[in-house]
């Protein structure tokens, strides 16, 4: 079990995929900061002050601990994921116009064999037979 467990994290797929959950995290707190720091001041600004964070709707509890519908927290994570997706909707658009790109210009079939080359292979098929 220790061996399969070894060929499946050496594979290429598996390295790949740890690389990209890790710069894909690093990315999550540059977009986090992005929308919290620069983006919701100015639209809070322009919304007579309001405070994205502090926005919630008291739906019971106590004035110690009261219980509230965080409906401005909300807002900015749907903001963070719409500046990801849009990020991603533009990294798979560039790889699926490079992959067309390589489509496109394929690899030139390779010439065919001169005369030369042909009898050579026809001396090596005959002493192979021998």
């Amino acid at each position: 079990m220790l061996q399969e467990f070894k060929k499946f994290i050496t594979r290429g797929n598996v390295i790949d995929l740890a690389v990209g959950i890790m710069i894909g995290a690093a990315f999550n707190s540059i977009v986090k900061s992005l929308v919290d720091d620069i983006i919701m001041p100015p639209i809070g600004l322009i919304l007579n002050n309001v405070n994205f964070s502090d926005l919630m709707l008291r739906i019971g509890g106590t004035d110690e601990a009261p219980v509230t519908i965080n409906y401005g927290n909300f807002i900015q994570i749907v903001i963070q994921f719409l500046i990801i997706a849009f990020v991603i909707f533009l990294l798979v658009k560039g790889i699926n116009a490079f992959r067309k790109k390589e489509e496109d210009n394929p690899t030139p079939a390779p010439a065919p064999p001169t005369g030369e080359e042909k009898l050579l292979m026809e001396i090596r098929d005959l002493l192979k037979k021998q």
